[in-house]
């Protein structure tokens, strides 16, 4: 079994909890209140500011060009592709960058991306690699999973589902599956405990996200 699905299994009942979510089936429903759809797109504006700089930390630890390159690349698909979704929202939401310099990430906002750069300042590329996965690899599975039920056509939350379940998409997720591969054969112990316990956490902290986004605290 490759280490991916082994990461995932040890979290499948928080994942499957992503999907009923109300605010995730708000989504796919089209029935999400706008109000907090705001709250969450400027909350996750701030969520990957930090979450980029895992990637930028990952250019800092590697040991070869290849993995540099990699790092480099995936800082700037979330910058520049990931981001992009924001840029449209923000347009759509009349959200301007003051608004998002005025505002401060939440408790659990703050307190998620901390415990991602602690354990990867704290770790080497197998850690950065799995801290980042769980966000990148959950999004893409709500994005298919909201695509196969609802489609992509509403006109104000369909253009999020498309991004989530687009093949450029999916290529960023794919490129941080083979990290985690790559970087984790041959684990002891201890290094595979540990490591599932990372991806469990940051899947909880996921559900925690969406459970803030909901309530708009």
């Amino acid at each position: 079994m490759q280490f991916t699905q082994e990461l995932y299994l040890n979290a499948v009942d928080v994942w499957n909890s992503y999907y009923t979510h109300p605010f995730v089936d708000g989504i796919g429903k089209g029935t999400l209140s706008k109000e907090k759809f705001k709250f969450y797109i400027i909350q996750d504006y701030l969520y990957l500011l930090e979450y980029a700089k895992l990637f930028a930390l990952g250019v800092i630890k590697s040991k070869s060009e290849s993995d540099m390159k990699q790092f480099a690349d995936l800082t700037d698909g979330i910058l520049n592709s990931e981001m992009g979704i924001h840029k449209v929202y923000m347009k759509k939401l009349n959200i301007t960058d003051e608004d998002i310099s005025n505002h401060k990430p939440t408790l659990d906002n703050t307190s998620y991306t901390s415990y991602m750069l602690a354990v990867s300042h704290s770790g080497d590329i197998k850690e950065i690699a799995v801290a980042a996965l769980s966000c990148m690899w959950s999004y893409k599975m709500i994005g298919d999973k909201l695509k196969k039920i609802y489609g992509c056509g509403h006109d104000f939350y369909g253009e999020w589902i498309k991004t989530y379940s687009s093949d450029r998409y999916n290529s960023l997720n794919n490129w941080n599956l083979e990290l985690v591969e790559k970087h984790t054969k041959h684990l002891s112990k201890e290094d595979k405990a540990h490591l599932l316990n990372i991806f469990r956490t940051c899947s909880i902290y996921e559900l925690k996200f969406w459970d803030m986004s909901y309530k708009g605290v």
